[in-house]
């Protein structure tokens, strides 16, 4: 997989304690990783990162992104290849609780990992994970492409948007000669082991395995939802290009340093919030949802969002793998696993594990490049 780029490569992930990035160092550990991560904290209960027990299996750090050197220092002792930037304060509505959080956290916290790589000379590959919710959203019923207006009415967002702008300030004024680095920007991931607040999936598996019956808030809006592991394939890939390893498409000489893309589903894969909640309950067997019908005018996000990934497909050979009803197979196997095997955490991992497999290998049944 990945041209074998991750084989005994030393990999520095912010936010690995964090749904994503707990993935992604399960994953990294797969592919022969020595992996880092640099998280302040768990940042819920239960966890991913916790259900799996990965702080037995790489180095466990501790600090805040927005303690620069802290950040720094702990960088240069463990002298990166590589570095996947996923920390963040990833919440819409918590960002309107408290905007200043999210700015520091989203804004001055990704120009602190790229002083800190600026200050690691081991480094050669850098990936800055921000957001789909970058964009300026104008509700247009076509996917939004890596050239579109940056922007955000929300905190949150716009945060993002400052984190996409500061990154590529960065590339131009001082990675020219290397680091190869770019920015990646996902559509909304779904998958076992997220229990965020506010979001579909943690909200209906916590209230599902209470025995309650979920509340969704906003069932009209869509989202380009995909599988945790489709967006994290992409960040490997791309990861992979920027080592200089694999083969970019056929007749595609494009040099991804500096660039941005998105990773999201297939253009037909946008779904509403009530679709989501309707298909897991379809795993989930005598649970139900309670639709907030009325409460759009309190939303404090968009309705309508989805993106247009014609350039991951162009430069890196990349698209998704999976339908969306294969997404919520996964996600809801996962939860339906966790809740009946409590305090089994050795076969948390084990079954997350085989969730990779199983996607890996689903990937290469279609001729996905980046398993070759």
């Amino acid at each position: 997989m990945f041209a074998n780029a991750y084989q005994g490569r030393r990999v520095f992930i912010t936010g690995h304690t964090g749904f994503k990035g707990s993935w992604l160092a399960a994953w990294l550990i797969r592919l022969g990783a020595t992996v880092a991560g640099f998280s302040n904290g768990i940042p819920t209960e239960p966890s991913h990162f916790a259900a799996m027990r990965l702080a037995d299996h790489l180095r466990d750090l501790r600090g805040d992104i927005r303690d620069r050197e802290s950040l720094i220092r702990a960088m240069r002792e463990f002298r990166p290849d590589v570095v996947f930037h996923l920390a963040a304060q990833a919440l819409v509505r918590r960002s309107y609780a408290n905007p200043a959080d999210t700015f520091e956290t989203n804004m001055l916290g990704s120009m602190n990992v790229l002083e800190a790589v600026r200050g690691c000379p081991t480094t050669r590959a850098v990936v800055m994970i921000t957001s789909d919710k970058c964009y300026r959203n104008d509700e247009w019923v076509w996917g939004y492409r890596e050239t579109d207006h940056l922007g955000g009415a929300d905190p949150y967002s716009a945060s993002k948007a400052c984190a996409e702008i500061i990154a590529h300030s960065y590339f131009q004024s001082f990675f020219k000669d290397g680091p190869a680095c770019a920015t990646v920007r996902a559509g909304n991931v779904i998958g076992g082991g997220d229990w965020a607040q506010d979001r579909i999936v943690p909200d209906c598996a916590r209230a599902w395995a209470a025995g309650q019956a979920a509340h969704i808030r906003s069932p009209w809006a869509t989202r380009p939802w995909q599988l945790v592991l489709e967006p994290l394939s992409g960040y490997l890939w791309l990861g992979a290009r920027l080592l200089g390893k694999g083969e970019p498409p056929r007749g595609c000489a494009f040099d991804p340093r500096g660039q941005a893309y998105n990773f999201g589903p297939a253009a037909d894969v946008n779904n509403t919030v009530a679709e989501v909640a309707e298909a897991l309950a379809r795993h989930w067997p005598g649970f139900e949802s309670r639709m907030n019908t009325a409460g759009q005018a309190e939303m404090k996000e968009c309705t309508l969002l989805k993106l247009c990934c014609d350039k991951a497909l162009a430069h890196l050979g990349w698209k998704a793998t999976l339908t969306f009803e294969e997404t919520i197979r996964y996600t809801a196997e996962w939860y339906h696993r966790f809740y009946q095997g409590q305090g089994d955490k050795q076969g948390m991992l084990d079954f997350s594990q085989g969730q990779i497999a199983a996607y890996v290998n689903a990937a290469e049944q279609r001729g996905q490049v980046w398993v070759r």
